[in-house]
């Protein structure tokens, strides 16, 4: 792992971001830490009310210099990075309903192309761990395998209902879910990062600054947040936050959030996910994708 930490962007990249962005008060003090895995519970920031906007720029847009970020984390990601594990934690507002944060063991294998021919399927495993109404569920998808659908089932006496095959988009493999499994993982993250930076470009200026000090798992991160403070159609969110890995150079927390319902209420968690107890490149195969592996629950084996 020491080559993907310490790659070319660990010295000039870095150094290129802190001259590129603005470093501001996004909170009314330093950035608190992210709680632990075990009591992630309340939002990660608290909005100043206070917060300086950043002057329209005639030749560059503030979005420019994340988005130049991103690209470079991508290109990171596809060069050094060929799978991981970690602790994924999810929370997602549904229909106005935000849900509780669950947590899930993750494998990821990114997917690999040469000379145009992909060599290695992006292939997705999660083991649900908490809370209880989900504890025990597993989920398996291998790009380009079994017809493009993916393996499921619930924990618990839920479980008696057995195994199922779901197209990835479908009314129960989406049940509860902001995306589809395809849309999951670091590198996918990045790129509709870079996606929606594009596109809010294209409809005008935001806020955008750079806070330094924040931890994610006990790592030192740096946050990028964008904010749009008018409303508008085309905006996903309010405020967005990209939590940076200092040394990994790659987003481990991503949280957005809603504008205010009312003058002077806190803006409300759209979505947030964090990757927790990272390991990079573990040597993942094609058995840790397979329903038959020893270890996973799937009927049928």
């Amino acid at each position: 792992m020491k080559r993907f930490g310490r790659t070319l962007f660990r010295a000039a990249l870095y150094s290129a971001v802190l001259t590129a962005f603005p470093v501001g008060s996004v909170v009314a003090q330093q950035p608190p830490a992210a709680p632990p895995a075990s009591n992630l519970s309340e939002p990660v920031f608290r909005v100043s009310k206070n917060e300086p906007s950043i002057p329209p720029s005639i030749t560059a847009h503030p979005l420019d210099p994340a988005i130049n970020l991103a690209h470079q984390s991508l290109t990171l990601i596809r060069s050094d990075l060929k799978d991981y594990t970690a602790v994924l934690v999810k929370r997602e507002r549904i229909e106005d309903k935000l849900g509780e944060h669950e947590f899930m063991f993750a494998k990821v294998r990114n997917r690999k192309v040469q000379d145009g021919r992909l060599v290695v399927p992006f292939s997705v495993y999660l083991a649900f761990l908490k809370p209880t109404t989900v504890k025990g569920r597993e989920v398996l998808y291998v790009e380009n395998q079994n017809h493009g659908k993916l393996f499921a089932h619930e924990g618990g006496m839920k479980r008696i209902l057995g195994t199922h095959q779901l197209e990835t988009n479908s009314f129960l493999a989406m049940a509860g879910q902001r995306y589809p499994i395809t849309d999951i993982g670091i590198e996918n993250l990045v790129m509709k990062l870079i996606e929606r930076g594009e596109r809010d470009k294209r409809h005008g200026m935001c806020n955008v600054e750079l806070v330094p000090g924040a931890k994610v798992g006990g790592r030192n991160c740096s946050i990028i947040q964008v904010t749009h403070p008018v409303q508008q159609p085309h905006y996903d969110f309010h405020i967005a936050q990209i939590f940076m890995d200092d040394e990994w150079k790659i987003p481990v927390r991503y949280a957005a959030y809603t504008w205010p319902k009312s003058p002077g209420a806190e803006p409300e968690v759209l979505e947030e996910y964090t990757y927790q107890s990272l390991k990079f490149n573990v040597g993942l195969s094609d058995g840790d994708f397979d329903v038959k592996h020893k270890e996973y629950n799937f009927h049928g084996k």
